[in-house]
Parts: C-alpha cells; structure tokens; sequence
C-alpha cells in the first residue's frame, strides 16, 4: 500500500534538516520497499513570503489528503514584528486544529552513548524513557476569549481563557493510557487541581477513564511539583499526561534531560492516527545556513512516523538502530559534542546514518 507524505520544511534550518531526512527516506524506498507518494508545501515564514499567509489553503489541503506529514521548523526573527494572525507559529497552530492533531507525543529517551551531555549526573539520567503526552489542540492557546483590552481606569489588561471540555480530557486520557499499557503500565496526570477548576474537571475524568485500564497503576501530580521532580528524580516516570500549556513547558524540560533538544522527535495524531512529525528543536535561525544543525531528532522523526501512522514497527527500529549505530562510532554535531568525539556537519550525520541504515540489509 502507498503512504501519503507531505513535507513541509519551513523555516530556519528547516530545510536543512528535511534535507538530511529526504536521504533517508530515499534510502527506505528504494531498498527497504516503502511506497510512499510524496509531496511538498511552504509553511510558517517561508509560506508568507510566498504567498503572505503562514498556511496557504494549497498546502492545507495537501495535508488533509495526506497520511502524515513531515515539518522542519517554523519561525525567525524577521517575523516577530508582523502581526500576530500571520506570524509563522500561527500557521502551525492552525494546521495541528485543522487536522485535529490533539495528541502530541514527545519522548524523552536517553541514548546511552549522550549520557554526558546531560547537564544532569549520569546516574541520574541513565536509560531515561519517558512518553509525554500532551493535549495539543485545547487549552490556554487555543481558549476565547482572548486578547488586549483597556480597563476602566485606562490602563491595558491581557487576557486568554483556559478551557477543557471533557470530551477533549477523555479523549487524550484514553491515547495516554493506549500508550502506557505498550510501556511499563504507569500514567502519571499532571495538573493544577489545587487552585484551578479546569484541572479539577481533568482529574475527574482522568480517573474515569482509567477504569477502563485497570492495569495501569495512574498516579496524579500537581505541575510544579511535577517539574521539580522531573530535575530531581526523572526515571519515576514512565507515560506522562497533561494539558496544552503545561505540556509545552514540561516536555521542554524533560528533552535537556537527554543533553540536547536536537536528538528529540515528536507526534502529533489525530484519533485515527494520522500524524504530522517534527524535531522539537524549533528554527534555531542563530545556526541556519551553517551546515551544523543537528538532524537526527527530523531522522527520529521518520521513525515515529512509521512506527504510528505507517504501521512499520520492524523500519523504525531499523532507524532506530542505525541512528545508535552512529553514535558508537563518536559522530557529533556541535550540539551534543565532547571531547573526544569526531566533530560532524549535518550533511555528514546524515550521510552516516543513511549508510549504517543501509548495512542492515
């Protein structure tokens, strides 16, 4: 069966990093038999440069026709003065609501051969493996009402709505669980349940939700402590699961853990899992051009994809492998480099994981 795949490479290295990604994909096609059907779209900046929205209607409509998506990055520095509604992070908000991508995905898993780079102890991060499952198309940043307003006394007032029905709760209570029970069959649910009445409504659903698994021992944690304990003691947890806004701070939290942002993949499904794929390092615009980006959490990416919405198991963990593989041999990109190791550009990293990939044929 041919699979559907738009790449959408944005912004900042962006392009780079797809660029490494397209060799790999590449690579699965004509020797690992993967039919795919591939297309490509702007998004973000590059899309409003083009055609001045930062999601065209073309390139949504590819995306919906798609059967995942694959995204560089969004975003630069010479877009912060536009306004807001065209800005190239709305665009990317936009196309995860279009799609109903409510399920994001984002592992925290540390290859043994970076335990160095952690700013954390060694043994404190070893063999670190979390699944943060974060609702992604509720919440804070989607919330009305929303916006800038003057008061009564002339002075100006932000404002935005958190809101969760419960619907949305269930619905990301129940992929959370799905996950846990293929892991170790622990959930932890964070929130803010001591202060906030949409946290109160979370848990409450949480905790009906989890009489549908009673083989998964569900724990609950207030976000903040939730945070310390990720520094403190981050191999407690297993599956995590929590709201849009504190997700977003979380799961960045959790990738330093592993050394670097730039080795980490994420998911983000609909209910019958479709997915758009994404490193979650951003559009790092400081080292675009440069040839230094780190484009292994794009190839880690790939391997999600096949894993959740290709339903090739045996291809991610070949990806997987090869991307260990590398690492043995002492490759680094400046971001998780050390002494010792062999100074790598983002072409040369791909180049290498491409060919450890190909001596598993």
């Amino acid at each position: 069966m041919t699979q559907k795949l738009l790449i959408v490479a944005g912004d900042g290295i962006g392009p780079e990093i797809v660029g490494e990604a397209m060799k790999m994909l590449d690579v699965l096609q004509k020797d690992f038999g993967l039919a795919l059907e591939i297309e490509h779209a702007l998004i973000g900046g590059a899309a409003y440069d083009a055609q001045g929205e930062p999601l065209p209607d073309n390139t949504l409509a590819l995306a919906r026709e798609a059967d995942a998506v694959l995204l560089g990055a969004v975003g630069g520095p010479q877009y912060d003065s536009l306004p807001r509604e065209v800005r190239p992070e709305r665009g990317l908000l936009r196309i995860r609501s279009e799609l109903n991508l409510f399920a994001n995905l984002r592992p925290a898993m540390l290859y043994s051969q970076l335990a160095g780079a952690s700013t954390l102890k060694a043994e404190i991060v070893a063999d670190l493996d979390i699944m943060i499952v974060r609702e992604l198309t509720g919440g804070i940043y989607f919330g009305q009402p929303r916006g800038v307003r003057s008061t009564d006394s002339g002075e100006r007032e932000g404002f935005n709505t958190l809101v969760y029905r419960e619907s949305e709760i269930e619905r990301i209570a129940r992929a959370a669980f799905e996950i846990a029970m293929k892991r170790d069959k622990r959930l932890c649910s964070v929130d803010k349940a001591n202060v906030l009445e949409v946290s109160e409504l979370w848990r409450e659903v949480v905790v009906g939700v989890s009489k549908d698994y009673p083989d998964v021992e569900l724990s609950h944690m207030y976000v903040d402590n939730a945070a310390m304990q990720l520094v403190r003691a981050p191999k407690q947890f297993d599956v995590m699961v929590t709201g849009n806004m504190f997700g977003d701070i979380l799961s960045d939290a959790a990738a330093m853990l592993t050394g670097s942002i730039g080795m980490l993949p994420s998911a983000s499904l609909d209910e019958q899992g479709k997915g758009m794929y994404e490193p979650i390092h951003g559009s790092a615009p400081d080292i675009a051009g440069q040839g230094i980006a780190n484009p292994l959490a794009t190839i880690l990416s790939i391997a999600m994809m096949l894993r959740y919405s290709f339903n090739r198991a045996d291809l991610a963990a070949q990806v997987q492998a090869a991307v260990g593989a590398v690492l043995d041999q002492g490759l680094r990109t400046p971001d998780i480099h050390a002494e010792g190791m062999q100074r790598a550009s983002t072409a040369q990293m791909g180049n290498a994981v491409v060919a450890a990939l190909r001596k598993q044929l």
